[in-house]
């Protein structure tokens, strides 16, 4: 990381304000060159920035300074706030690029410095490519929870809990015959790992940061003509679905992202299920019932005695304008794609029912990456409290120790940083 990389910070202009990145060692010397001086660290200042090859005036900037290594990335920072045209911005930058030891930033080659440079760990990283992603007001507030290091936090108390353990067992092993050390049994004696696994367990219990990463999956099930199609174009607020009186119009899954309350749902309208001799249609039907097995939940326009799973499924009964309803049907709520009526009352049960699927505020959310990690930690330390052998105990001590530490990159996550990182804009 000995080059200096700088890019555009904020968006594309036109715009008010367009913010030009400055990373590393030649931080200063480029910022010198532009303006002739250097304003003090973590103050602003306003500086013209000329063409150092002409002279020409290029813009009056405020400009803020950060040293290594209280900084964003761990390195030197200059930060350029230029007026927000796009000639002004190409032309900073064609100035910058001809600077000794200067080249322009990567996709996430910031974020990634900031990473290698002990600024944040991989999990917070994590977070922070899911609030750039954020569409919704809850999976802003998970992703600030793990970038803000919810996750990095928890995961460095188990630390803490493993290390003691580890050191005690280890101290056994190595000065056991100097007899001032006290004899340590098996971890199996040691409620604090019990403890552990139980906490380890329960965060592998609460809901998944995936689901409120791509929405709650709700697919919508039922036989032919059902009215199917209406509701998922009501529910999303727009015409995602054919609709028509015939009979296996819809043919394949139709997906419908949106957000209902500023909570996301994965809307998805599937063929009518019912025996089929047209080929096509039939591959629709059998995709539709491989949807249901996958949903989180299930709105069901059928008979309630035909539901697949009424644990996961809201059973609607549909078209009630058109007086159908009986007071023997079992349903939970009656509602009309025309009228819409019990549009609000169904609206309330998907947002009541997503409070038990998605991770909710200040709760930490695993994904599946820290997920498969925190399976294997539990595995090593349940292994742990079986062993009768302290060496062999010690052993998987460390290996649950490595799977946490992988959670926040301390070691073994070289495979994974070019998949992250390369989710970041060029400035971030």
């Amino acid at each position: 990381m000995t080059d200096t990389i700088y890019a555009l910070s904020s968006g594309s202009p036109p715009a008010a304000i367009a913010v030009i990145r400055i990373s590393g060692p030649a931080a200063d010397a480029a910022l010198l060159t532009l303006s002739g001086r250097l304003p003090e660290l973590r103050r602003a200042a306003i500086v013209p920035l000329s063409d150092p090859e002409t002279g020409e005036l290029l813009d009056n900037a405020l400009v803020l300074r950060f040293g290594a290594p209280a900084s964003a990335t761990g390195e030197d920072i200059a930060e350029l706030h230029l007026h927000g045209g796009r000639a002004v911005v190409a032309a900073v930058l064609a100035a910058l690029r001809p600077l000794p030891g200067m080249r322009e930033a990567q996709p996430g080659e910031f974020t990634r410095r900031a990473f290698e440079n002990g600024r944040m760990d991989l999990a917070e990283a994590e977070g922070l490519a899911d609030l750039l992603m954020a569409e919704t007001q809850s999976q802003r507030r998970s992703a600030l929870a793990l970038a803000g290091g919810s996750l990095s936090r928890v995961v460095e108390q188990w630390q803490e809990v493993l290390l003691s353990l580890a050191a005690q067992l280890e101290a056994t092993i190595d000065f056991s015959d100097e007899g001032d050390v006290e004899e340590v049994g098996s971890p199996t004696d040691a409620p604090e790992l019990q403890k552990l696994i139980l906490d380890m367990e329960a965060a592998l219990a609460r809901p998944p940061a995936e689901r409120l990463r791509d929405g709650l999956r709700v697919v919508i099930a039922g036989p032919p003509n059902a009215g199917k199609s209406s509701l998922i174009n009501l529910l999303s607020g727009r015409q995602a679905a054919i609709i028509s009186a015939v009979a296996g119009t819809t043919r394949d899954l139709v997906e419908a992202p949106t957000a209902i309350g500023g909570t996301p749902f994965l809307l998805v309208d599937t063929a009518g299920l019912r025996d089929s001799g047209d080929e096509v249609e039939a591959i629709g039907i059998e995709r539709a019932r491989a949807s249901l097995g996958a949903a989180d939940l299930i709105l069901w326009l059928g008979d309630p005695e035909d539901c697949p799973d009424r644990r996961r499924s809201i059973i609607i009964q549909s078209k009630c304008d058109l007086g159908n309803w009986s007071p023997k049907t079992s349903a939970d709520v009656r509602v009309s794609a025309i009228t819409g009526e019990g549009i609000d009352e169904l609206v309330a049960m998907l947002l009541d029912r997503s409070r038990t699927l998605l991770p909710q505020g200040g709760e930490v959310a695993a994904n599946r990456r820290h997920r498969a990690l925190l399976h294997e930690c539990v595995a090593y330390l349940r292994e742990a409290t079986a062993a009768r052998d302290i060496i062999i105990a010690a052993e998987l001590l460390r290996q649950a120790r490595a799977a946490l530490d992988r959670i926040t990159g301390r070691s073994g996550v070289e495979d994974m940083l070019d998949a992250l990182f390369g989710r970041f804009c060029i400035g971030k």
